[in-house]
């Protein structure tokens, strides 16, 4: 095959062919041969191999797409861009200087080290730390930072990307004032595989790391919340505080995730960051006030136990002295930014998943909790169950409103592909086995309970956002970075022309697809939820 090809006969191909989700891919669907690209040249020449040869590209930048979108192609080419890494300052493409080119094949973590050590910047992406950029930034990723600094796309400028232009690899600058400005705002959220391969992202600036921030790391007995009184107590009171500090930028800088565990967990979670709006640890009042509600309903403990849906149980060896003079509440540390982030990171081990997401714009409901006590106390004893879970994460703040943190974000000219800009929680249904046999039971679990959730105050099993035949939905669809093939099937069927696609991108979603298929006409890049799939 030529370049750095992987062929079944290679003994690296029974790994490389799988990513992080280890469901994928399914038997069968495994792709013909894997391509590892090192510069930009080989990647073009790998697109070019592929358009000559007929064989469907789908292309792998960190490898955790939740569903078989890469791995699942029969007889095709994986295009693995991983290591095309690199950080690059003071770029020119043509008469246009960009202060950052962050390289598509950059994790998380590589991107975060190099933009500290070389400029004491950021972006406020995802704590997973070996989530590829190709995949993160396209779909509009989001992360501990991003209610102070709101998403990545939003401090995007322009990339550069391979269109399939009639059977040859052609690469183009996209950038809001050039003749593809329409090819960068679908870049800008609306996912990876879509219409073309992105080898660079380029930021005109990107906000400061912080230079601390306060770290809390709690555990709740779930024996605590098996009466459905004090669970329901639990919810409701985090969720009103997310739904009232949407609008306070002095506490933008907060960011929890709370991890509604399996009753055969043992414990639920919080996991708390906090820093001011200048990165430091001066004005912590948000912090404690936060902690202090959530102590009224529960008793947090100190984590000595695993959370499920991260990495290893952190044991924090980098305390640093605060530098500041404001209490931190109880549990609560100073940390260094980089080694908060580097002991936050939630990539966890492979193994097999499965995954479903919603937008919320206000607090859970009644009926909304019952559901989910229900289903995460239901069948008590099996300890398969024990990596299963409802994260709620915080959102808001900087990503639905202007504010002095982000780069100039004004909701009422969007030009990303993210229309979900009045959510203040997102939620992640997760969950995680290593035995084939039981991925039956772990995927039909997963759907009976987001059915029950979403079906609780009478919407069909499905979190879908506002419409005219839905004005009140306190929903906004779901995340496309948390893709979830079982809404291929999910329309509300008492909408007539609601689609799968106005779940992820509202009323973007046509003018989303008229631009994949002006560059892609052929539909090369293609999967099961690429935007114009039936």
């Amino acid at each position: 095959m030529g370049l750095n090809a992987i062929t079944p006969d290679d003994p690296r191909y029974e790994t490389l062919k799988k990513g992080f989700n280890l469901r994928w891919p399914a038997a069968g669907q495994a792709a013909g041969g894997i391509i590892i690209c090192s510069d930009e040249a080989e990647v073009v020449a790998a697109l070019q191999y592929a358009l000559d040869h007929r064989l469907k590209p789908t292309i792998r930048s960190g490898g955790h797409c939740y569903e078989g979108f890469v791995s699942n192609n029969p007889g095709g080419l994986i295009i693995d861009i991983g290591q095309l890494s690199g950080l690059h300052r003071d770029v020119s493409v043509g008469e246009h200087r960009y202060g950052f080119q962050l390289l598509a094949g950059n994790q998380n973590w590589d991107g975060y080290v190099g933009l500290y050590k070389l400029t004491g910047k950021t972006v406020p992406g995802g704590s997973c730390y070996s989530v590829g950029a190709g995949g993160h930034i396209s779909g509009g990723g989001y992360g501990l930072l991003s209610r102070l600094q709101g998403l990545t796309v939003d401090w995007l400028s322009a990339v550069d990307i391979l269109l399939a232009d009639g059977g040859k690899a052609r690469k183009v600058h996209a950038r809001a004032d050039n003749e593809f400005a329409d090819l960068l705002k679908l870049c800008k959220g609306a996912g990876g595989g879509n219409v073309g391969l992105i080898t660079s992202f380029y930021f005109d600036d990107l906000p400061p790391a912080p230079q601390q921030v306060g770290v809390q790391l709690l555990q709740f007995d779930w024996n605590d919340f098996k009466d459905l009184g004090r669970f329901t107590d639990l919810l409701q009171t985090y969720g009103q505080y997310w739904q009232e500090a949407d609008n306070d930028p002095e506490g933008y800088g907060l960011f929890s995730l709370l991890k509604l565990t399996h009753v055969s967990a043992k414990n639920l979670g919080l996991v708390v960051q906090y820093t001011d709006r200048d990165g430091k640890l001066n004005h912590t009042a948000p912090f404690n006030d936060f902690y202090r509600r959530i102590k009224q309903v529960a008793s947090p403990q100190l984590l000595n136990t695993y959370l499920p849906g991260g990495g290893h149980l952190p044991h924090i060896p980098h305390r640093s002295p605060p530098r500041n003079a404001a209490p931190l509440p109880e549990h609560a540390q100073a940390m260094d930014w980089l080694y908060a982030t580097q002991t936050l990171n939630g990539s966890g081990s492979n193994q097999r998943g499965k995954y479903k997401s919603a937008y919320m714009k206000q607090n859970f409901s009644a009926a909304e909790c019952k559901a989910i006590h229900l289903h995460l106390t239901s069948d008590p004893d099996n300890q398969d169950l024990a990596q299963s879970l409802l994260q709620v994460d915080s959102y808001g703040g900087a990503i639905n409103h202007r504010s002095a943190g982000n780069n100039g974000f004004d909701p009422a000219d969007n030009q990303t592909a993210v229309p979900q800009r009045a959510s203040v929680m997102k939620l992640q249904y997760q969950s995680y086995w290593t035995d084939p046999a039981n991925d039956a039971m772990h995927v039909n679990w997963m759907r009976e309970f987001f059915d029950a959730v979403y079906a609780a105050d009478g919407f069909n099993g499905t979190p879908y956002p506002s419409s005219a035949a839905l004005p009140d939905s306190p929903y906004q669809g779901c995340y496309i970075n948390y893709p979830d093939v079982d809404m291929l099937s999910g329309a509300q069927p008492d909408t007539p022309g609601y689609s799968w696609g106005e779940l992820y991108y509202g009323a973007l979603y046509p003018e989303l697809v008229a631009i994949k298929r002006k560059y892609d006409p052929g539909n090369v890049f293609k999967h099961a939820m690429s935007l114009g799939a039936e």
